[in-house]
């Protein structure tokens, strides 16, 4: 089995917007190719087609075996911008495969030219094999999921405070008050009974305001959640690489010669 990294490979994409095709030069650059190993070349803006000639014809013949590929890319290539990046690694051309597509490289068809600006997988890649080797197709799945997120607040707080009350009461006191006034009159028996020595004490009373508190539950505040469910359809876009296997017949190519 070979290590395909040794392998040399070339990635192609054909932008029709030469701003693209920049673009894609130097996302490449930064994302680690050397400058040397990238190039663009803009085809004949429509004088292939007048001239009947390709000036990218011969570079896509040494990449592929069959004239309708040839063909394609030569045409499309003639009215568009090409980026060629020279990859030492298999890995390293995936990679500039995927910068290339991002910045809309256009689909070539298997036999006729099928542009589409945009195009999800349009850069290809060829690659020179000189043994046994494997190619992984790859297909992505979309895992959906739930998790729970913050969506607001509620804050209640309780607090003290304090308002002046008042209450009209009416109070009673009392008061002794002592009179002396001069009489003349003979003394009863009553009054001889009364003659020794005494003491009288009269107490005086008064209404005082009694204050009493009492706390008294006037209200009830009830926190509660209520939990709602609805439907939602999570839409996405998951890639599937397909593997197109073209049988090259090799005395025709002899025979062309």
């Amino acid at each position: 089995m070979m290590n395909q990294d040794s392998m040399k490979q070339t990635v192609i994409g054909i932008y029709n917007d030469r701003n693209k095709a920049i673009e894609a030069e130097q996302a490449l650059i930064r994302s680690g190719f050397q400058k040397e190993t990238v190039d663009i070349s803009r085809g004949n803006t429509g004088q292939a087609e007048s001239s009947g000639s390709s000036k990218h014809k011969g570079f896509f013949a040494s990449l592929f075996g069959s004239d309708d590929e040839v063909q394609s890319y030569s045409a499309a290539a003639d009215r568009g911008t090409v980026v060629t990046v020279h990859a030492t690694s298999r890995n390293e051309a995936e990679r500039a495969a995927v910068i290339l597509d991002k910045f809309g490289s256009i689909e070539i068809g298997d036999s006729r030219q099928n542009s589409r600006a945009g195009a999800g997988s349009a850069s290809g890649y060829t690659q020179e094999a000189t043994g046994d080797m494997s190619i992984p197709v790859i297909e992505e799945n979309m895992q959906v999921g739930k998790r729970d997120v913050e969506t607001g607040s509620t804050r209640i707080r309780s607090r003290i405070i304090e308002r002046p009350v008042e209450e009209h009461l009416r109070l009673r006191e009392e008061h002794v008050t002592v009179d002396r006034h001069p009489v003349n009159r003979p003394a009863s028996e009553a009054d001889l009974n009364a003659f020794k020595d005494t003491t009288i004490e009269a107490h005086e009373h008064a209404e005082v305001p009694i204050v009493k508190k009492e706390a008294r539950v006037v209200e009830e505040v009830n926190i509660q959640k209520e939990v709602s469910e609805h439907d939602e359809t999570i839409r996405g876009s998951v890639r599937k690489q397909d593997v197109d296997v073209d049988r090259i017949d090799a005395d025709k190519d002899r025979n062309r010669k």
